[in-house]
């Protein structure tokens, strides 16, 4: 069964850690992050942008993938199918197609247009008992062909889309998507404080997980941060890990090219690397 993200949040921000959202782009990659959640007892925010959404064949797909996953792994912690950076007509499509949570992400909107959408998600979010994002703030770089100037937010915005009613908010605060270049100045924690302090206790998302120093991830998780999005991690993990063992010639060696081999490495690694990611973000055993 998919939850929504507003009870694994709060006891997230109540407790001091964060829920990692880990994108999915395939079998391979939900079952993957499911093994992990479930070995680490920790609940689990499975994200979809549109991209991956229709490269899965639909979001009706994918939610009813990841359901009967849940069902047939005998899966036991909080799972929650999250649609990643949607636009105003992704959201509801994923509302009719299951999902449990979405993101509307009405950064490149101006403030009053972000609310009226905002708002009228919330409202259509909330007849079915599902979590709602929000963003203020775009996050830089780009992911999925939706590109960010890496604003940092502004604090009396974030508290009006707050106040609508969002279930979690991402506001930017210098991250980024993708790798992070050597120049990067680092985290906003000046604007992160003050967006906690205005925002009144809702959840914090902090999206472009990967490639920011451990400590800053654990200092923003006790300024409010709730919700870490990885994704280019996974996706690097992956890669390294089917390079290695197709350079080893593994894939010429008997039947070493059937796809169940030929892709086990790399969703080994990324077991290994969501169960590295719960560790730091103090999630293991909150389930």
């Amino acid at each position: 069964m998919l939850v929504s993200a507003k009870e694994m949040l709060t006891k997230a921000r109540d407790g001091h850690y964060a829920v990692g959202q880990f994108n999915i782009n395939n079998l391979e990659w939900t079952k993957s992050a499911l093994q992990a959640a479930q070995e680490c007892n920790s609940p689990i925010i499975l994200g979809v942008s549109e991209g991956a959404g229709k490269y899965m064949t639909g979001f009706k797909t994918v939610a009813a993938m990841v359901k009967a996953m849940v069902e047939s792994m005998g899966i036991t912690v909080p799972v929650c199918l999250h649609l990643d950076h949607g636009s105003y007509e992704g959201a509801k499509a994923c509302i009719e197609a299951g999902f449990s949570s979405i993101m509307f992400d009405g950064s490149h909107y101006s403030i009053d247009e972000n609310i009226a959408k905002t708002k009228e998600l919330i409202e259509l979010a909330n007849a079915r008992g599902i979590s709602l994002e929000a963003e203020v703030g775009s996050i830089g770089g780009e992911e999925d062909g939706v590109v960010g100037a890496g604003e940092v937010a502004d604090p009396a915005e974030c508290k009006m889309i707050a106040d609508l009613g969002v279930t979690m908010l991402a506001a930017g605060i210098g991250n980024i998507h993708g790798k992070y270049p050597a120049n990067w100045p680092g985290l906003r924690f000046d604007a992160l404080e003050k967006i906690h302090e205005i925002t009144a206790g809702v959840p914090l998302v902090l999206h472009g997980g990967t490639g920011i120093p451990d400590e800053m991830i654990k200092k923003a998780i006790s300024m409010g941060v709730s919700k870490i999005n990885v994704n280019t991690e996974c996706q690097l993990a992956f890669a390294a890990a089917t390079r290695k063992y197709v350079e080893a010639g593994k894939d010429l060696e008997g039947k070493g090219f059937d796809p169940r081999k030929l892709l086990a490495p790399g969703a080994a690694a990324i077991v290994d690397t969501v169960k590295e990611k719960m560790e730091m973000f103090g999630s293991v055993g909150k389930a």
